[in-house]
């Protein structure tokens, strides 16, 4: 009797590194990365990967685009970790069909099984990497969003882990001229809390106000990468704007000054959203990683 031919399958690499699509509600988190004795968004998902793996240490560590602090969300986080070929095999089980679309869908399955304790964390997406790529090295972009409700029309008390509430009202139009001055790539210090050793140098590429239906007012903020506080230290500087306490023009004038400055408040973490972080096609990606990191080895890219 002839049997038909087993299916061809391609294996994978001996070094399998595997991209997370992720989105969290930051409010209960100590921020992504990990602490001691704190509850942090890497440590649950590591914590995960590590309850999978449990047979095949040493367990992987995740890298992510934007580090995000004390309570912040994510929509579009990104996040990568590598598999040792043992970690494969035990994942796909000797006999399954090693594939890529396999492994990525195994991945995803039996780690959003773990989180199903954890509803503030969703695994969105998982796949194989193509080769070079990098999820924090390799991004073009990070945007976030920062929505807060200010006095005009009040809020809505079931937003308010995702806005923040402004008890003034603030005049969209200046905001909005404030923050257009800010765009181009500059030394971004005086609104970055300062890490020894890193640049404060950025691309700010989108900075833009709109008010919503709802009268929530928005901002957008997109940047080849952000330092520590830059989106709320931002914000703030346009809230002044708002409020009428601070001249548009001294926004420009305060970033080429590059210091420090108690002219405008860092904005609270809980209004602010990663949305999304862009990546070049795939015969870019190793070449992008290698550009970022020929500018900025010593940084942490995080917001």
């Amino acid at each position: 009797m002839n049997l038909p031919a087993a299916p061809v399958v391609s294996p994978l690499p001996e070094n399998t590194r595997i991209r997370l699509d992720i989105a969290y509600d930051g409010t209960d988190f100590s921020g992504w990365a990990i602490q001691p004795e704190l509850r942090t968004v890497q440590g649950q998902i590591e914590a995960g990967l590590a309850t999978i793996l449990q047979s095949y240490p040493p367990y992987p560590s995740l890298i992510v685009a934007g580090r995000t602090d004390a309570g912040v969300h994510a929509l579009g986080q990104v996040a990568h970790f590598d598999l040792t070929p043992d970690q494969v095999g035990g994942l796909l089980r000797r006999g399954r069909g090693r594939t890529p679309a396999t492994l990525a869908v195994m991945v995803q399955r039996r780690l959003g099984g773990i989180l199903v304790t954890q509803p503030e964390i969703v695994i969105k997406a998982s796949a194989v990497a193509p080769p070079g790529f990098d999820a924090r090295f390799s991004a073009n972009w990070r945007r976030y969003e920062y929505r807060i409700a200010d006095s005009v029309l009040g809020h809505n008390p079931q937003d308010r882990l995702r806005t923040t509430w402004h008890g003034f009202a603030l005049e969209l139009e200046p905001m909005q001229v404030a923050a257009a001055s800010l765009l181009g790539l500059h030394d971004f210090a005086t609104y970055c809390k300062p890490r020894p050793g890193a640049t404060t140098i950025r691309t700010l590429q989108e900075f833009s106000w709109r008010r919503d239906p709802d009268g929530v007012l928005v901002a957008t903020v997109q940047a080849d990468a952000f330092c520590h506080s830059m989106v709320r230290a931002l914000v703030g500087a346009c809230v002044a704007v708002g409020e009428g306490r601070l001249a548009g023009e001294r926004l420009a004038t305060l970033r080429i000054n590059r210091a420090r400055t108690s002219e405008f408040k860092v904005m609270p973490p809980q209004g602010l959203t990663l949305l999304a972080v862009d990546y070049p096609a795939d015969d870019r990606l190793a070449a992008r990683a290698l550009e970022t990191r020929a500018r900025r080895a010593l940084d942490e890219d995080e917001e």
